[in-house]
């Protein structure tokens, strides 16, 4: 699932490439969406190209293709991404404005009264029944859905003390750490982790991430563990840890 931000994004640059050939300018993607500067468009394209909705030709100024839309949009056929060499001879009438806005159901970071009656002592059971909060990026940060009444069974063997929580991962940034894209991670819960550790954190009180915590002097960086995808620094008051990486399952 998207944010709004990105779903508006995703659509009017799907727009703009149907009527005019060409993907919009950075500014003007910024006032359609009325956010206050270039950088969060920039965030914004990376988590979309991330998952698979965009695609981001290097080299090349104003080069995005639009790989997929939304589920509940009419899906596009592989290869028919709109480039602006295949829509050069269409008319070009005014930009539309983007889609009206949806409202995700967003975790804010206090899981306690989500936990609360679902664990289970790991020395009392052979299996332990988690709750199950979403897709999580493993990519640039992004909000954290929840996918409400889910669940996923692991060994108790797995467990600790402490409560836990399971999150499947959207993304590639953490291939190199053995995390691979659907994985379903085990989160202890906990506010605090050793320097190096994988966490959950919570950016700005809205934006969810799963990466590798670095302290550096004052600051906090988030790295991700493929070189494709940079690392992020912010001041420590702006990330809080919401848990941390303890398992994976994995299905295949």
């Amino acid at each position: 699932m998207l944010t709004r931000k990105q779903h508006e994004l995703l659509i009017f640059i799907d727009r703009h490439l149907r009527t005019t050939g060409f993907s919009p300018s950075f500014e003007e993607m910024k006032d359609a969406l009325k956010l206050k500067s270039k950088s969060g468009i920039h965030r914004l394209i990376t988590a979309l190209e991330e998952r698979g909705f965009l695609h981001r030709r290097a080299h090349r100024a104003r080069a995005l293709e639009v790989i997929r839309l939304p589920d509940s949009m009419s899906p596009r056929r592989n290869g028919d991404a709109i480039t602006a060499a295949a829509a050069a001879q269409a008319p070009t009438p005014a930009v539309p404005p983007p889609a009206a806005p949806f409202t995700p159901n967003v975790i804010r970071g206090n899981f306690a009264a989500h936990l609360s009656g679902v664990q289970k002592a790991a020395n009392e059971a052979a299996a332990v029944h988690l709750p199950l909060y979403g897709r999580i990026a493993a990519g640039l940060p992004i909000e954290a859905l929840r996918d409400s009444g889910s669940g996923v069974e692991v060994p108790a063997a797995m467990l600790g003390a402490g409560e836990h929580y399971a999150l499947e991962v959207a993304g590639d940034s953490m291939v190199e750490a053995g995390i691979l894209d659907s994985d379903t991670v085990i989160i202890r819960r906990g506010d605090t982790a050793e320097n190096g550790a994988i966490v959950v954190a919570l950016v700005d009180e809205s934006e969810v991430t799963l990466k590798r915590l670095r302290r550096r002097g004052n600051s906090i960086a988030l790295e991700a563990a493929n070189p494709r995808y940079e690392t992020r620094i912010f001041g420590p008051d702006r990330v809080k840890v919401q848990g941390r990486l303890v398992g994976l399952v994995r299905k295949y």
